[in-house]
């Protein structure tokens, strides 16, 4: 199992951990906060991203996805169709996330769909109808507390972290989403590095607006740029979701709660009769014990009443993972891509406006 591979060296730790704080920040300020020319740096990242050990993700969040519609779907698969089905999923550009578990049901999968009606029609024209689907259970998600973005390895001090650290972007007007930021966030998509310049050629505008509008939105946390990690060389390699139900007039400060633990990898609004979901990142799979009696004295009305452990990931936020949990390909993280609806063709719909 991946908990048994050998975890990344230190300095490769410190390095995925660096670009976690500031993930767009040169390699000479890299370099220098982890005591290393910025060729070694760019070097050792080079050959993480040609292993496929870690890797960028970047995608658009906060505000600009406030309208969007989010479902956790669980997937029951016929006899050793699990796999298979996965795979097909993962093709999928509104599956963003895709997990093959142990728990309540065989598969798990995170769908994204510019409103909620096209939500249900790829769910049940696109997810349902895969070869090998048995049943499916869809929750909706209201309200994400917190998500992968802000997960960290834990390699570097704290005062190295501050160096690093961005500072935050003072509150402006509300952000008008347009075509242009939309090819902006998936140019950042395929390179998240990229230079302003770079990004210009892509997108088509000038490099002094692709500047200025791309420090708005990684300000705001409208644009999120994470560092990813293999799960096999990661000293968290085991991904255990849980199924909470707290008290409504709870959820919110239970849920910042929740959020403030390191293990914590995303925590999600569910409207259901569980009302939480947790995914959290562990060292072995008997942490999950430790870590359920800490919940039960820290929140003592929280109830789980669920509990899933993966066994593979197969696609994680648009990342296609091969079974060491190693970047395999990409699937653009195109959330406003139009979704057929029964009754009105293969239409599609002008996201320009958001």
């Amino acid at each position: 199992m991946s908990e048994e591979s050998a975890m990344l060296a230190e300095q490769d730790l410190k390095l995925v951990d660096a670009l976690q704080a500031a993930p767009r920040a040169s390699w000479s300020t890299l370099g220098r906060a982890l005591g290393l020319t910025a060729v070694t740096a760019a070097r050792r990242w080079d050959a993480l991203v040609e292993r496929g050990d870690a890797w960028l993700t970047a995608y658009a969040g906060g505000e600009l996805t406030a309208p969007l519609a989010l479902a956790f779907v669980a997937i029951d698969c016929e006899p050793g169709a699990a796999l298979d089905v996965a795979f097909a999923l993962a093709a999928e550009v509104h599956v963003v996330t895709v997990e093959y578990v142990a728990g309540p049901c065989d598969l798990l999968a995170h769908v994204v769909a510019p409103t909620l009606r096209e939500l249900g029609a790829h769910v049940a024209d696109r997810v349902a109808t895969v070869p090998g689907v048995a049943r499916v259970r869809t929750t909706l998600s209201p309200r994400m507390f917190t998500e992968g973005s802000r997960w960290r390895v834990r390699a570097i001090s704290p005062g190295q972290r501050e160096a690093l650290a961005a500072k935050p972007a003072r509150r402006r007007a509300p952000l008008r989403f347009d075509a242009a930021d939309r090819a902006l966030v998936l140019a950042l998509g395929a390179d998240a590095r990229a230079s302003a310049a770079a990004l210009a050629v892509e997108v088509g505008v000038g490099a002094t607006t692709v500047r200025r509008r791309l420090d708005a939105l990684l300000g705001r946390g409208a644009i999120r740029v994470r560092c990813e990690i293999a799960r096999s060389v990661s000293p968290a390699p085991v991904t255990v979701t849980l199924w909470l139900r707290v008290p409504p007039d709870k959820l919110e400060t239970t849920a910042r709660s929740l959020a403030m633990l390191p293990e914590v990898r995303m925590c999600a609004a569910l409207s259901g009769a569980a009302n939480l979901m947790l995914v959290v990142w562990l060292p072995a799979q008997q942490d999950a014990l430790s870590l359920e009696a800490v919940l039960a004295a820290k929140l003592p009305w929280l109830e789980i009443t669920g509990r899933a452990v993966t066994l593979r990931s197969v696609k994680l936020m648009g990342r296609l993972l091969d079974s060491a949990g190693r970047s395999a390909g990409r699937v653009p993280l195109d959330f406003w891509a139009a979704v057929p609806v029964p009754g009105h063709g293969d239409r599609s719909v002008d996201r320009s406006g958001g």
